[in-house]
């Protein structure tokens, strides 16, 4: 009887002690980053010069590798903005882009290896103005799209840098 009851304490000890844990985290943030968890939020940073600290990854993670900023830019391919979605989308397709110009600065190849995907990333950056808010996303929404487009199509003409 006492075996019973003292697995049976160690397993609500377990429970408390895991609750207490993820009672105080932090509320985790959805893959697409801020924009995911409030489409209509403006980013008031511009884009990180190449070779800043801002460029490469947050503090001293490992950069990302491009092939998989580009799969989550891809992800985004068979969406679109509908009705309900189309702030999760555009602030999505908007994150891919940047998630993947971090990456392509970053890689080992250097920025030099990708020049027409980090062009057409900083042409939409001039169009956008910094202002990353749903209405200007809706504006833009058309060079928003095609720079995925374009960017989708020169990435598949450059298949080992993905794969």
């Amino acid at each position: 009887m006492f075996t019973s009851s003292a697995r049976s304490a160690v397993v609500v000890t377990a429970a408390l002690a895991a609750f207490t844990v993820s009672c105080g985290a932090e509320p985790a943030t959805p893959r697409g980053g801020p924009a995911a968890a409030a489409p209509s939020a403006t980013a008031s940073a511009a884009p990180a010069a190449p070779g800043s600290a801002a460029a490469s990854a947050p503090g001293d993670l490992p950069a990302e590798k491009v092939r998989d900023a580009f799969a989550g830019l891809q992800a985004t391919l068979n969406d679109a903005c509908t009705p309900g979605n189309c702030a999760y989308f555009l602030g999505r397709v908007h994150d891919e882009l940047h998630r993947l110009d971090r990456a392509m600065k970053a890689d080992p190849k250097g920025a030099g290896h990708f020049p027409e995907p980090i062009a057409l990333i900083a042409k939409l950056d001039g169009e956008l103005g910094g202002d990353r808010s749903f209405e200007n996303l809706t504006k833009h929404q058309k060079s928003l799209i095609g720079t995925r487009d374009e960017i989708n199509a020169w990435m598949q003409g450059h298949p080992d840098d993905y794969r």
